[in-house]
């Protein structure tokens, strides 16, 4: 089964990673071809695949095939998608990323951009996990009612004694309810 990856630049630079950091470099090189979007085929998740899949999407991105991105390159992918990247977006990202200094996104720092933006995402997903447990609205923090109440919702009645000792497994500060990070740790474990 087919389907159509759009990389959108906003997700690109919504991460704060990605913001550029104040470097002075010489203006990178230019290309004059405009690439197509991506089409993939679905597979499974595994590290192979993933850098083969990485390696085509880069392709796209590498309209000369020299095997670097550069600005231009990356304004022109962004056009042929309908988006509008200016020329200082392209090398404030470019800029950000590259590992070599010569202005331009070989593939291994290509890798660390879809590697940021995909823990981004995991992360914003987590956010709303997280966020259903919080029972206390603005408290931002799991307690062990929250909890109690979650799984009495999913039609599993824990005790709140139960629920204590849950987040007792994974409350590193010993406050007796789970931040984010706590809770992204027990999710992660």
């Amino acid at each position: 089964m087919a389907t159509e990856i759009i990389l959108k630049p906003l997700k690109w630079f919504s991460n704060k990673t990605l913001r550029r950091r104040s470097r002075s470099r010489s203006n990178s090189r230019s290309s004059n071809s405009l690439s197509s979007p991506i089409s993939s085929s679905c597979t499974t998740p595994r590290n192979s695949n993933r850098e083969d899949e990485l390696r085509e999407v880069y392709r796209h991105f590498d309209g000369d095939g020299d095997g670097k991105i550069s600005a231009f390159e990356l304004r022109s992918y962004f056009g042929s998608i309908g988006e509008y990247l200016s020329h200082e977006e392209a090398q404030g990202l470019i800029l950000d990323l590259d590992s070599d200094g010569d202005n331009l996104l070989d593939f291994q720092d290509f890798t660390k951009l879809m590697n940021n933006i995909r823990n981004d995402e995991e992360d914003e997903d987590l956010r709303k996990a997280f966020e259903m447990f919080v029972w206390e609205k603005g408290s931002s923090c799991i307690t062990p009612k929250g909890l109690q109440q979650m799984f009495h919702r999913l039609g599993d009645d824990k005790s709140y004694d139960d629920c204590v000792a849950m987040i007792d497994a994974f409350d590193i500060d010993h406050n007796g309810v789970l931040d984010f990070n706590e809770f992204h740790q027990m999710m992660m474990a």
